[in-house]
């Protein structure tokens, strides 16, 4: 599987928020963050298994090969980790 133009096909990775006093955030708070973080399974400009933060609101979800996966723009890629 390819992805063309300037799609990045990730996997959505979940991580424990955390407030800046080390207040554990609840699914629920955590969902209201506007950027997540991801892996990429493939990219043109990315590396296989980079791990990203992306705007969420600029995404959305596919099933390929019977698996969830998520689809954005390079340009909505805010973090390269």
């Amino acid at each position: 599987m390819k992805v063309i133009n300037d799609y990045i096909l990730i996997e959505k990775l979940s991580e424990e928020r955390k407030t800046e006093h080390g207040i554990l955030l609840s699914g629920h708070d955590a969902k209201d963050m506007r950027y997540r973080k991801g892996k990429v399974l493939s990219s043109g400009n990315l590396n296989e298994g980079d791990t990203i933060y992306y705007d969420k609101t600029r995404s959305f979800a596919l099933i390929v090969e019977g698996k969830e996966v998520t689809v954005i723009r390079m340009a909505d890629v805010v973090v390269v980790l």
